[in-house]
């Protein structure tokens, strides 16, 4: 039985130290996130809500993210105004199409030179 710890404890040493890889060697990686801005958080949800899903505790941050938007882009921020209090009151079986919508309103209009 000595004679297999003999063996065996060098063996598994060198199997745990293989795992380690080269020492000093530390691979760098630049991962750039993109911040999720406020306009794109709503078209997030008024998307989920055009597919169906209905609106949920992510209610309550309609008012902060109409305040963010209304910082860069006054007329979105009012669309997404009167769109979050519309779809508030909707009834369940028309909150798809009104977000829909609303996603229409938000759209980039394309302008001829």
């Amino acid at each position: 039985m000595t004679y297999r710890l003999l063996f065996a404890a060098p063996l598994a040493a060198a199997v745990a130290l293989a795992g380690c890889g080269p020492s000093g060697r530390v691979k760098e990686e630049t991962i750039e996130v993109k911040e999720n801005s406020a306009l794109d958080q709503s078209k997030k949800y008024l998307e989920a809500y055009s597919k169906g899903q209905p609106i949920s505790s992510e209610a309550s941050t309609y008012d902060s993210l109409v305040a963010e938007v209304r910082k860069t882009d006054a007329a979105r921020a009012d669309v997404l105004q009167k769109g979050f209090d519309d779809l508030k009151k909707a009834p369940k079986g028309s909150v798809p199409a009104k977000a829909k919508e609303i996603l229409a309103k938000l759209a980039p209009r394309m302008t001829a030179d």
